[in-house]
């Protein structure tokens, strides 16, 4: 039997988070997923008039395409995506990932040139078309989130169907300090950075681009960034796991990079993709209330209320740094207490404390107000 949350989910999607009009091309991609979820994506894409266009796969298969692919099989593959992708004006992923480690024996190598060979194509779609990406819930996930599957699958659908409306009208007060605000600190057990965001915009993610939703980001100055920033939860890049992140910056640039868990060759070999990886694209600073607790998932990690990421990587032309790179890492640092705790300052004044915001006007965005 159907779950009606699929498709008050799907109806979200097409017509909150992408808006999709009369005539307008959508791509649907889905990894890993159930068959109904296509299909009411199909549905509510066709209630508003709109043109779906589905491709659906699989992780292992995708695996076995980029071991066994050629470097002119592989420039193929991507110029047929990038054509398809400039005749759509919306676009929509779903991951399931019944293994999320199932990268994790490619070879860096070859991996970094199908992060290459697929830059152009994920440059076009997050700044040329209306986009959202989520994963779907399935019992890998919920063995990583400590949870039984009936739990998390309710967990889900309760974090990707927020009240995105109220979310978006309390976030504003952030946006409008992070835009007048120059120097920012970040002081966690670990952690003491310094950066400017001076007269780079801030920008809401309440409900549209990620499922689910919950932060405002900026990007730091070119050049501007100073000291060491702990990642204090695990993280997952292209089927790699890594753990403990510490990142040293000077001059903007990461010049020494650590981890506690995972293959520190592959760590640099991440940030050795090109110029751009060693630099940070994105600043933003998360508040979903039902998500709480990091499951090495980082559509939800980057959600955790009380929770900053620091982003090595391509910057958004929204929040437009000058940053270029085929990598985006969103690599996150909880400051609640039960995590070490932590601090937030904008040009001086103390603007969230242990996971809490403490001047008025932000307290809207406190999990016990979002909730």
């Amino acid at each position: 039997m159907k779950d009606p949350r699929i498709t008050q989910l799907a109806e979200n999607l097409i017509n909150n988070a992408i808006g999709l009009k009369a005539g307008e091309n959508i791509l649907i991609e889905t990894t890993d997923t159930p068959d109904e979820v296509s299909t009411e994506l199909i549905k509510a894409v066709e209630k508003v008039g709109g043109n779906a266009f589905v491709r659906n796969s699989c992780s292992r298969v995708k695996r076995q395409l980029i071991k066994s692919a050629t470097d002119a099989q592989m420039k193929l593959d991507a110029e047929l995506s990038l054509a398809e992708m400039k005749k759509m004006q919306a676009y929509i992923a779903i991951r399931g990932a019944d293994n999320a480690m199932e990268n994790c024996d490619i070879d860096d190598a070859k991996m970094l040139k199908y992060r290459q060979m697929t830059k152009e194509t994920l440059d076009y779609r997050v700044n040329k078309t209306k986009w959202c990406v989520l994963r779907w819930p399935n019992p890998s996930m919920a063995q990583g989130a400590k949870m039984s599957t009936e739990a998390f699958e309710d967990f889900y659908f309760k974090a990707c169907l927020a009240d995105y409306p109220k979310m978006r009208k309390a976030a504003q007060n952030l946006i409008d300090l992070m835009n007048k605000t120059d120097k920012v600190r970040l002081v966690a057990k670990d952690t003491d950075i310094t950066f400017s965001i001076k007269d780079i915009p801030a920008v809401p993610c309440c409900g549209n681009m990620n499922i689910p939703d919950g932060e405002v980001y900026t990007a730091p100055v070119q050049g501007s960034i100073e000291g060491v920033i702990h990642y204090n939860t695990p993280t997952l890049y292209e089927g790699k796991q890594f753990s403990n992140i510490r990142l040293v910056f000077k001059n903007g640039k990461i010049v020494e990079a650590t981890c506690e868990t995972g293959d520190p060759k592959s760590l640099e070999a991440i940030f050795n993709t090109d110029e751009g990886a060693r630099y940070v694209g994105e600043f933003a600073i998360g508040f979903n209330p039902f998500v709480n607790e990091a499951m090495c998932d980082i559509l939800f990690d980057e959600k955790i209320a009380g929770s900053i990421h620091f982003t090595p990587g391509m910057c958004y032309e929204d929040a437009y740094n000058g940053n270029q790179s085929a990598i985006h890492w969103d690599l996150v640092l909880i400051m609640r207490p039960e995590y070490g705790g932590g601090e937030i300052w904008f040009d001086d004044k103390l603007v969230r404390k242990d996971g809490v915001f403490v001047l008025n006007e932000l307290k809207c965005l406190n999990p016990d107000e979002l909730a």
